[in-house]
């Protein structure tokens, strides 16, 4: 959470004052207003405001007919929640390296390609742009799906388009630890109407066709899903987050770049698909060894982290999916479904043996939006010092 406070406030209070809490309702509409401004924003037809970004996640697979039978490459590196929606909509995941800017490989996605791949799930990581050239053109060459999980990259870009619009599908996070946040929250975003108009159907199976007219133009015939519905509170606080989207990401971009100006002769830094683009959260430092970059990242004032420290990013943590535990009951598991056969790999702790390796020698160092120019030069003044150390 970066910037939350006075408007915030008064949006939630209008609605209680109005007391339309629930999504669907005559008066104040905030749900409709927060999908009208991403809409908007993201320059897309469809947008669903949601309860999370896995709720987008698991709505854009479904929605994109994946399923039993289907593989899903996902970066080795990335929350746990993205291989969680493959396992969800009953599809397997595969898991691919990432390079040296952190996010998906294009070149192992294409070593991992099979006859039962169906779609790839680039994250944009940290804020950080994947490849899009890359990923597109290969599923294009391949016949795949691309789902944007741009859930830590909310309002990012790759050469001037948002990211999470650019895919057949992408998904946005707003819990607490995000760009913008409502505490928790999500949206998926598409530009195919009948992805959009199968999500809607699937995230809220149980109240899509009761409240309001919101099957009025909707061509496909109903079926069962699960209960991803906003309420009004939620999207309250959002209406006023995305009205700061474009500054917080201004004022994270030209401090992350005053940063880097500072220390260009002092470092090196992970590399970027599009700086221009990178969301601007996460100073990047490359070391030539993870004892190194410890070193580093302990020295006084630093407040480093190692990405190979983040837990549930790291694929060898994700241990339902590691241990192939895919639903409680073993009939609703895809790992022991019969269309899933000879397809689930054998996930090893050193399968992805280059994820590791880049992730033990970089350091992250957060960016704060609202550091003025003395702040910033302590940042750097203690930077160089441990750089020097």
């Amino acid at each position: 959470m970066y910037r939350i406070g006075a408007k915030e406030l008064e949006e939630l209070k209008r609605v209680l004052d109005a007391g339309d809490l629930f999504k669907i309702n005559g008066g104040l509409q905030e749900s409709r207003q927060v999908e009208d401004k991403l809409r908007q924003s993201f320059s897309v037809p469809h947008a669903i405001f949601m309860t999370s970004g896995y709720a987008a996640l698991v709505s854009a697979l479904v929605a994109l007919g994946v399923g039993p039978g289907d593989e899903v490459i996902v970066p080795a590196y990335t929350y746990i929640a993205t291989a969680m929606a493959v396992v969800g909509a009953g599809a397997i995941p595969v898991l691919a390296e990432v390079d040296d800017t952190l996010t998906i490989d294009p070149g192992d996605v294409e070593q991992k390609i099979s006859p039962h791949t169906k779609a790839i799930i680039p994250v944009h990581i940290q804020g950080f742009p994947c490849d899009m050239d890359s990923i597109m053109a290969l599923a294009g060459r391949h016949g795949l799906l691309v789902l944007e999980d741009a859930c830590q990259a909310d309002g990012g870009s790759y050469k001037g388009r948002r990211l999470g619009a650019i895919g057949n599908a992408g998904a946005l996070s707003f819990n607490f630890f995000k760009i913008l946040t409502c505490g928790e929250g999500g949206a998926l975003l598409t530009a195919d109407r009948q992805v959009f108009e199968r999500a809607l159907i699937y995230h809220d199976s149980s109240a899509v066709a009761y409240f309001g007219d919101q099957l009025s133009s909707v061509e496909t015939e109903e079926f069962c899903g699960g209960e991803f519905r906003s309420n009004e509170l939620c999207a309250a606080v959002m209406n006023r987050q995305l009205d700061r989207m474009d500054a917080i990401l201004a004022d994270l971009r030209a401090n992350k770049k005053y940063l880097m100006d500072g220390l260009a002769d002092a470092c090196r830094f992970v590399p970027s698909n599009d700086l221009a683009g990178d969301c601007g959260t996460t100073l990047a430092l490359q070391f030539e060894s993870e004892a190194a970059a410890r070193r580093f990242a302990q020295a006084d004032g630093i407040n480093g982290v190692l990405p190979i420290d983040t837990g549930k990013h790291v694929y060898r943590h994700w241990t339902p999916i590691m241990k192939k535990r895919g639903a409680l009951h073993p009939l609703m598991d895809p790992f022991k479904m019969e269309a899933n056969r000879g397809i689930v790999p054998d996930y090893r702790d050193d399968m992805c043996p280059q994820t590791l390796e880049r992730l033990a020698k970089a350091v992250y160092l957060n960016i704060d939006p609202n550091d003025d120019q003395n702040a910033l030069d302590r940042k750097l003044g203690q930077i160089r010092s441990a750089l020097n150390r």
